[in-house]
């Protein structure tokens, strides 16, 4: 099978760590991956809100070297590998920006494909999901623009209501949620609202289902597999088919057992093939819409 994921922390905690990305104490490592035939990984670079902006910068480009480093020694690329394997790196929280539109060209010159605007504080791009009614900053207006003419992808997972809504009147390009669930389902202010997952489907965008406890059920200590089947079918009663994708969180959530580390994702596949859906629907969910998501941006 073939997996495309759109959000992990595995290069946060291995930077954390200093050990080597393919830790086989990780959830995702590229021994664990070799249950796929081919296999795209989003590797985030997660800068925490509490530091301060100087430590943001040397976190962002401790985490550029070292998923060049790691991948150089892996022998994996973010186009291709000879194990059918591709990193991507991004970057999660732009707080570091600092207001200094110029670092744009930072994440350009790195190869960052996508950035989580904020995390869960205001940062200077606008609100996250714990700053309720705080909106896009002037700054953050000036970034989206930029982001998009520098071809990085806006990803507004962590994002509060008014900067998703801000977003999505500012932007020209497709954007996309890379890790949140249904708020109809589970009603946490991290997952989205039937009304944004329409936005996002209506611009072209994907929405990457997230397996963290606390956003996939309102008890999370019960939390299992039926629960990211249920945001599933949900997105897709909302005509989701070709924007429902993975963001697993895998290595900075708290993921089922049933699902836990990138190894389990094909258990994932067998149960929604065992429901009824089609191998074509379920490749889609798992690998096709992020991958020609990509491939169009």
């Amino acid at each position: 099978m073939r997996y495309f994921d759109l959000h992990c922390d595995t290069l946060f905690k291995a930077v954390n760590d200093k050990r080597g990305i393919n830790s086989p104490s990780y959830e995702v490592t590229l021994d664990k991956g070799r249950v796929f035939d081919e296999w795209t990984q989003c590797m985030a670079i997660w800068i925490p809100d509490e530091l301060d902006c100087a430590s943001q910068m040397e976190l962002f480009c401790n985490g550029a070297k070292y998923l060049k480093d790691e991948c150089a020694k892996l022998n994996i690329s973010d186009k291709n590998s000879d194990n059918n394997v591709r990193f991507l790196f991004t970057v999660e929280n732009g707080s570091f920006l600092n207001n200094d539109i110029r670092n744009i060209e930072l994440l350009k010159k790195h190869g960052v494909r996508m950035l989580t605007l904020t995390w869960n504080a205001e940062n200077c791009i606008g609100g996250g999901a714990d700053a309720q009614g705080v909106g896009l900053s002037l700054f953050g207006a000036e970034c989206i623009k930029t982001l998009e003419e520098n071809s990085i992808v806006v990803d507004v997972s962590h994002a509060s209501d008014k900067l998703f809504f801000d977003v999505a009147e500012r932007a020209t390009k497709p954007f996309v949620a890379s890790h949140s669930n249904s708020r109809s389902i589970c009603p946490h202010r991290r997952n989205l609202t039937n009304e944004q997952f329409e936005i996002i489907k209506n611009k072209g965008g994907i929405v990457g289902l997230n397996f963290h406890r606390d956003f996939l059920s309102t008890y999370p200590e019960k939390a299992s597999i039926t629960d990211v089947i249920k945001h599933a079918e949900y997105f897709l009663s909302l005509g989701g088919e070709n924007v429902l994708s993975i963001g697993s969180d895998f290595d900075g959530s708290n993921p089922p057992q049933s699902l836990k580390g990138i190894e389990k994702i094909p258990v994932l596949y067998e149960e929604l093939l065992k429901i009824g859906y089609t191998e074509q629907l379920v490749q889609k969910i798992m690998y096709y819409n992020a991958h020609n998501f990509f491939s169009r941006f």
